[in-house]
């Protein structure tokens, strides 16, 4: 019988003192290093690490090869029968809405409320893609939009300078504060309850068809031309031609400025019906609007519409009971008995430099007396025509949002509200008046309902819309040096209507006349016809005459 190999007993370190070997043996960890490591992430589930309880499968068997005691396998069996709680849910009937309720609430709502997050998800990221996306088109489609010229570039005309807006956004020029020279017209007490109006107690909007409103050009107001004729100023102008160059370089739409150059005067005009008349809607709105003159929507008659929306506002929130203000002189545009809108002009000068004085006439257009203190008021209206085109309901926003209502409207229409402010500083106005007025029906144009009024200081709101006071009147400053350079003669500033610039052009001494009929001077500023040399002179004259017309 051979010799049966001898089975070495290990050398088993004892600790009396607790579990496991007190120190580990020079001879095991040679063998701890052999030991293979399976890695594994957190999110596996870890079982067992080493059990040296297993039966394995015999040797041979399918499978046996692949047990070992240090083998990470996870048992569905095991994992089932450990619990850290008693998570069991509660018995639930067999029957009944009840627990289909609870059901519904307890597994599926997990699945749900992911669902319903990365749809939310997803609907902001195609909001965001369309916004993108439709600002580009937008602004594409603003410059691709092409809008004529406010007057015809006739083939004489010669071109004497261009000045691009961005030459003006870097000027700044300080004045003083004006001088009232003139103080004209009456003005009517404003009714406090319109400041009460709102979307759900709207007010009609009454039409005045009886009040007269006057657009009087610079070269036609007797005052301006009695200043003149006193040598009071160099340069001459409307507040409404002056807002338009103070903020011509947030105008979008073409518009022109006649210039009349006589000995060292300088007159800013505006043409018989020129667009300076109308007021824009949306002209700074990326979308366009459409070209058709026909359509109620069209830039043109929603100029016409916001016009007769302004004038008849400004007289609807007025009272109404004879009380007036009446300054030294009356309404220079007005007849005898004619019913004239509420309306005060003042004549103001400003000194630009030791030899260059300007003088404008502002409007105000109500009064209003509160604690005691009389304040001046500007009266104006924004009109509401379509509330798909502009994305804001004032109906449903003016109570809640007045701020997004505002918002939108200083995006679309910048120059307005600019001009508007603008010519409120120039007249001192203490409170400038804000009306929100809106069609009864998207598509009637005729008919429109006053939905809010709002107050604002001009000065503050001045600095809400980033419009600064200096730099308006350096605009105003580099123009006049321009043209004091001139000849005398005639002249137009015109805004390129696709290019943010301003050209200005030679125009012959009778160019717009055709245009209009003047009205005859005043016997006492007509110039009478030189008296003839003698007696018979005249004599032979008037034969000549009488037989011409014999």
């Amino acid at each position: 019988m051979g010799k049966q190999p001898q089975f070495k007993v290990p050398e088993v370190a004892d600790n009396p003192d607790g579990w496991g070997p007190p120190d580990v043996p020079s001879f095991l960890q040679n063998q701890l290093q052999n030991v293979p490591y399976a890695p594994f992430s957190k999110a596996e589930k870890v079982g067992r690490a080493a059990d040296w309880t297993r039966s394995f499968p015999a040797r041979g068997m399918r499978g046996g090869a692949e047990y070992s005691v240090f083998d990470f396998a996870y048992d569905e069996a095991d994992e089932e029968s450990f619990r850290l709680v008693d998570g069991k849910p509660p018995p639930r009937p067999r029957f009944g809405p009840r627990w289909r309720f609870q059901q519904q609430k307890q597994l599926p709502q997990r699945k749900d409320e992911e669902v319903e997050a990365r749809k939310r998800e997803a609907e902001k990221e195609r909001q965001r893609r369309d916004r993108f996306y439709n600002q580009n088109r937008n602004v594409q489609r603003r410059e691709a939009a092409v809008f004529r010229s406010s007057v015809d570039i006739q083939p004489e005309w010669t071109m004497l300078d261009q000045i691009p807006f961005t030459s003006f956004s870097k000027l700044s020029f300080s004045v003083g504060e004006p001088e009232d020279l003139v103080m004209c017209g009456a003005l009517e007490y404003y009714d406090k309850t319109y400041d009460r109006v709102t979307p759900k107690s709207e007010r009609r909007l009454e039409r005045f068809k009886n009040r007269n409103f006057f657009k009087v050009t610079t070269t036609d107001d007797p005052v301006v031309r009695r200043l003149a004729s006193e040598d009071k100023a160099t340069v001459f102008v409307t507040d409404s031609i002056l807002s338009t160059l103070m903020c011509a370089p947030r105008s979008v739409y073409s518009w022109d400025i006649v210039v009349q150059r006589v000995g060292n005067k300088l007159f800013f005009d505006k043409r018989d019906g020129s667009q300076l008349d109308l007021l824009s809607v949306n002209e700074t709105a990326q979308e366009p609007l459409p070209e058709a003159k026909e359509d109620i929507n069209s830039a043109y008659s929603l100029s016409v519409e916001a016009a007769y929306v302004n004038q008849n506002f400004s007289q609807q929130v007025l009272l109404r009971d004879g009380n007036k203000i009446d300054f030294p002189e009356p309404n220079p545009f007005a007849s005898e008995g004619e019913e004239v809108a509420s309306v005060a002009y003042k004549y103001r000068r400003w000194k630009l430099d030791d030899e260059i004085f300007l003088v404008c006439r502002c409007e105000v257009h109500s009064v209003l007396d509160a604690k005691g203190q009389t304040s001046f008021l500007t009266l104006n209206a924004l009109n509401e025509f379509d509330p798909k085109l502009s994305g804001v309901d004032w109906r449903q926003k003016l109570e809640t949002q007045r701020g997004a209502v505002l918002a939108t409207e200083l995006k679309n229409n910048a120059n307005k509200l600019a001009k508007w402010t603008a010519q409120a500083l120039l007249s001192s106005a203490d409170v400038m008046k804000l009306g929100y007025v809106s069609r009864v029906h998207p598509r009637d144009h005729f008919n429109h309902v006053i939905l809010s009024v709002q107050g604002y200081k001009p000065k503050e709101f001045a600095a809400q819309i980033n419009l600064s006071f200096n730099n308006m009147w350096g605009i105003v400053k580099s123009v006049v040096d321009v043209c004091l350079k001139l000849a005398e003669g005639k002249y137009v500033l015109v805004k390129d209507p696709s290019k943010p610039q301003v050209r200005l052009y030679e125009v012959p001494v009778d160019a717009f006349e055709n245009d209009y009929v003047e009205e005859p001077l005043p016997e006492e500023e007509q110039v009478p016809p030189p008296p003839p040399e003698d007696e018979n002179v005249a004599k032979s004259n008037e034969e000549k005459q009488g037989d011409a017309d014999v």
